[in-house]
């Protein structure tokens, strides 16, 4: 009996979640009204043409809006989702509408017979593992990311020292790098852009380079803007200062790749013996040990 409560109830709650969150917002309302009488035209209902994206999303944000939040939690997920590349101020909002609606779907995907027997242990489980998903998920993307800026530092470098003892400023150079950089590197072009617009909007920059590495939490580009602001402070030369952290961050891309080089035989080492050995084994074994069991048995029958 306890079963089909739980699923009366859960299906009620989904319904009424659903219903509420498909429901108009006054706000939208409002904004769509302005609209209308701003360009002169009356807009149609965007609901019917609207692709089936958008109002998942929509029904995400709703989701999210309602779910409960801890503070201990906003912080360091707020600065995943910014390593992630996800600024906007709705991001957090679609990660938890994320989170929950997964938790759901993996309830009613192991408390129904929708695949197998319904199991109230399986269901609960399905839902911690349906929320702890979403942030392993971010937190791969967030590595990703960090990955492909960490490598194409190095060129970003050079791009730099090039453009300082051409003549550039520092401010100048950076805003150059990310122009150039745009197609081959967008994640660090996108990072120097918004370094640009905090100096433009008058922060200063030492704070604008703290915020850089911040965003990005690359340890090397870190170690770069502490030398910058180092740099900016005593009044030492910025392209000799480039120069020897260029050769410093290559000579560190080299020994990261010998490093990985020397772990593959490691690492080499599960694949061999889960996946090629046992094939090896009865390649080789199988037919001696199939010969010497229609050997063996007669003989120990005979001797029976």
């Amino acid at each position: 009996m306890l079963l089909p409560l739980l699923a009366f109830v859960f299906g009620s709650i989904l319904v009424g979640g659903a219903a509420f969150a498909l429901m108009p917002n006054r706000a939208i309302a409002i904004d769509r009204r302005l609209e209308e009488l701003t360009t002169g035209r009356v807009r149609e209902d965007d609901d019917d043409d609207r692709p089936t994206v958008d109002r998942m999303l929509k029904f995400v944000k709703r989701v999210g809006e309602k779910a409960p939040r801890t503070v201990k939690e906003l912080g360091p997920l707020r600065l995943r989702l910014v390593q992630a590349g996800y600024r906007r101020e709705e991001a957090m909002t679609v990660f938890f509408g994320i989170r929950i609606v997964f938790a759901l779907s993996m309830f009613v995907l192991f408390a129904t017979p929708i695949l197998m027997k319904p199991n109230i242990t399986l269901a609960l489980g399905g839902v911690a593992l349906g929320y702890i998903l979403p942030g392993m998920v971010l937190a791969r993307m967030a590595k990703r990311r960090i990955h492909r800026i960490r490598l194409s530092l190095a060129d970003a470098l050079d791009l730099m020292v090039v453009s300082v003892e051409a003549g550039l400023g520092l401010d100048q150079a950076l805003q150059r790098v990310g122009q150039e950089l745009a197609f081959a590197y967008p994640e660090l072009s996108d990072e120097l852009r918004l370094v640009n617009l905090e100096l433009r909007a008058g922060k200063a920059r030492p704070e604008a380079l703290r915020n850089l590495a911040e965003r990005t939490g690359v340890d090397d580009l870190n170690s770069l803007v502490t030398m910058l602001i180092q740099t900016d402070k005593f009044g030492t030369s910025v392209a000799q200062s480039l120069r020897v952290y260029s050769e410093t961050l290559r000579t560190k891309r080299r020994q990261r790749a010998e490093e990985a080089a020397a772990k593959t035989g490691v690492k080499m080492v599960f694949p061999l013996v889960f996946c090629i050995f046992p094939a090896i084994w009865v390649v080789t074994i199988g037919p001696a040990a199939i010969k010497f069991v229609t050997v063996l048995f007669p003989l120990v029958e005979s001797t029976k």
